[in-house]
């Protein structure tokens, strides 16, 4: 079983989806795929993430809300007409969303987390969605459910250790399995979040808890850089990096994805690959234990 994980930008709109969906049906290992909510389609774009957190503070600051919920239910009705989705698949999404700006408000950070977090949940349920309308068994999967537990601590939460054997179950499923990133449930079943990027965190956690025999994360870049392709015109692509090497880069500033979501699958020894959603044809990174050395070092 391979994981994978797909970035905000992978699914910022319908074609990019589609493409998502090309992807994972490619390659009948990829049965547990993470999610994380639509990003920027353009640079002068809004994340969904980030409208979410608008809606929220309006309604924290007495506002209704109601205008910039809005803007979230457009993003995902635009989706779902580019998926040629039912009203069926639409009305679910847009109830829910309904409902979280509507939440006990008495817990300000956790009122934050409902909020922040239903952009991978109801990415996740697009996805599959438009998966089995395709004719493939796909299933979304509550984290609650399937257990991904995490620490009481609102917007910076940790997994606990429990959570790994009741994942690991996932393993048993059949078909596609559709798992939103970024969220988990306390023991007292709190929705909680974890830093922000913490898609990546989830990924990781899945690919340990399952045993993966590769994590996979695509992102919109061909490869890890050992410099900024934003500062250093044509820089140095890395096709097999440790992970020791990556912790270095992201110190340097330089990291595809949050340092602190590779130590699940360090600790699992399982092989990491970054690559790329608008090309996957292109070889990518892969991110390992040990390697052999060649004659372009990595950091130094």
């Amino acid at each position: 079983m391979k994981t994978a994980k797909f970035g905000g930008s992978s699914l910022a709109s319908a074609e990019q989806i589609r493409k998502v969906c090309d992807i994972i049906t490619a390659d009948s290992a990829r049965r547990l795929i993470i999610v994380s909510a639509p990003g920027k389609r353009n640079a002068d774009d809004t994340k969904v993430t980030d409208l979410l957190i608008q809606a929220a503070e309006a309604r924290l600051t007495h506002q209704e809300g109601v205008t910039q919920l809005g803007r979230v239910e457009a993003r995902f009705s635009q989706i779902a007409e580019g998926l040629d989705l039912t009203s069926s698949d639409l009305a679910p999404i847009i109830e829910d969303l309904r409902e979280r700006l509507q939440a006990d408000t008495t817990d300000t950070a956790l009122y934050m987390d409902t909020m922040k977090a239903a952009g991978e949940a109801n990415c996740a349920r697009l996805t599959a969605a438009f998966l089995r309308h395709q004719g493939v068994d796909a299933h979304f999967v509550d984290p609650a459910e399937a257990g991904m537990i995490l620490s009481d601590e609102p917007g910076n939460a940790r997994v606990l250790r429990p959570s790994y054997g009741r994942l690991r179950a996932l393993r048993d499923r059949s078909g596609i399995l559709i798992f939103p990133g970024f969220f988990g449930y306390t023991e007292a079943g709190r929705l909680v979040t974890f830093p922000r990027g913490g898609s990546d965190i989830t990924g990781a956690i899945l690919a340990a808890a399952v045993d993966a025999e590769l994590y996979e994360n695509f992102t919109d870049v061909d490869s890890v850089f050992v410099a900024s392709p934003r500062l250093v015109e044509n820089p140095v692509a890395v096709s097999e990096i440790t992970y020791r090497e990556m912790r270095e880069l992201s110190y340097a500033g330089f990291s595809v994805f949050h340092d602190e979501a590779l130590e699940p699958v360090v600790r699992a020894g399982i092989p990491v690959a970054v690559k790329n959603t608008n090309n996957p044809a292109a070889p990518g990174t892969r991110i390992v234990p040990q390697r052999v050395v060649g004659e372009i070092p990595v950091v130094g």
